[in-house]
């Protein structure tokens, strides 16, 4: 039997300071909506960062809450850095820990974020602090950019992140692997709409025929909504949220519905935005306005992102692991790096599932496993 390679050697002793890590992190809960509590993990994040041997950057942003970056110094400062991308909010309120506490059995570790994505920024953590142990250094800085807002779009963020990314060698997104540790080289991109119709109130008993029926005219907007959809082109359109009306004997004069709309390509996202905005009235005594359009631009397989995963693919031979590429309908911040053509490599988390859910996990053994993984790409890319 071949023997094992230094660093999965270094990084097995450590798992148990991962796993320490790990519920460090999970414990101080953190929902893309609470700005103390993102401030205090932000803060708490700079410091093991800091203690790792990198520089550390707060940048301010409009919601109050500073984004990370640290910065770990390469061999030769003047190549163009490699960016690692991570999020430290969660869609977990305050207080989930009480029903949902962290724990580990034999083979798994389960709680609020621990596979979406808290697990992903300690192998960041831990895959750069094995670098320093084991004395080897990448020939050029690796920069890790970690933000508040990723759960709920990236809205304060996206112009930080792409920015980054044009001025990166390459990008590497530490967000939860697809199943068994599938990574990622494309994602659908996502775009979000409200469409409020407005009509005019009137006695529902008395008079009807005076009022508009906002109501009614937006169910029919809402069936020629879900018709935009092209499945075979991975487009979905999704009527989700639906309100309108007051009480039952009045002709309602507002109602309103929220779209989801994912898309596999520019080109689809590009055409369901002009159609949600050519949306018109049928009733021409009612008015329709539409807000919101495309938020993350789909994450198109390229070239680019075919060879990061090829040579990665190569990277992970060595260390004994079979890597394979694949395609989700979710997004990530890593679909903004790739729309400005920065080569992107997403889904290089730990192994788990249950993301969102109750049941989120992950498996233990995999935080030695991707570490190392990642730890060699950065030698090696």
């Amino acid at each position: 039997m071949s023997a094992k390679p230094p660093l999965l050697r270094h990084l097995d002793a450590r798992l148990p300071e991962m796993l320490a890590a790990l519920r460090e992190l999970v414990e101080c809960e953190s929902p893309s909506s609470n700005q103390p509590a993102l401030r205090e993990l932000a803060i708490l994040l700079g410091g093991r960062f800091s203690q790792a041997g990198a520089e550390i950057e707060f940048t301010p942003a409009a919601d109050g809450v500073d984004r990370l970056l640290a910065t770990f110094a390469g061999v030769d400062r003047r190549l163009r850095p490699a960016l690692l991308l991570g999020h430290f909010d969660t869609v977990w309120s305050i207080g989930t820990l009480s029903r949902m506490p962290y724990r580990e059995d034999e083979r798994c570790a389960y709680g609020p974020g621990v596979y979406d994505m808290k697990s992903g920024i300690v192998m960041i953590e831990f895959a750069l602090r094995a670098i320093e142990a084991l004395r080897m250094r990448p020939a050029r800085d690796v920069q890790v950019l970690l933000t508040p807002d990723e759960e709920i779009g990236s809205r304060n963020s996206r112009q930080l992140i792409e920015a980054r990314a044009i001025d990166s060698e390459y990008v590497l997104v530490l967000e939860p692997s697809l199943g068994d540790g599938v990574l990622k080289t494309a994602r659908k991109g996502g775009s979000q709409y409200v469409v409020h119709v407005s009509g005019r109130a009137a006695h529902a008993g008395v008079e009807p025929e005076k009022g508009a029926n906002a109501v009614v005219e937006l169910a029919r907007q809402v069936i020629a909504i879900e018709k935009l959809a092209d499945f075979d082109k991975g487009t979905t359109v999704s009527p989700t949220v639906i309100e309108g009306g007051t009480v039952p004997n009045v002709i309602p004069e507002s109602a309103g519905v929220k779209v989801d709309v994912r898309a596999s390509t520019l080109l689809e996202a590009e055409r369901v935005d002009r159609a949600m905005r050519a949306l018109r009235p049928r009733n021409p005594e009612c008015g329709i306005s539409v807000a919101g359009g495309i938020n993350r631009p789909p994450m198109e397989r390229s070239s680019e992102g075919v060879a990061l995963f090829e040579r990665a693919r190569a990277i992970g031979a060595d260390l004994g692991l079979e890597l394979r590429e694949g395609f989700t309908g979710g997004g990530s911040d890593g679909n903004f790096t790739a729309a400005v053509g920065a080569p992107t490599l997403d889904g290089l988390g730990a192994i788990g599932g249950g993301a969102h859910s109750v049941d989120e996990h992950i498996v233990k053994r995999s935080l030695v496993e991707r570490t190392a993984l990642l730890a060699s790409l950065l030698m090696n890319l």
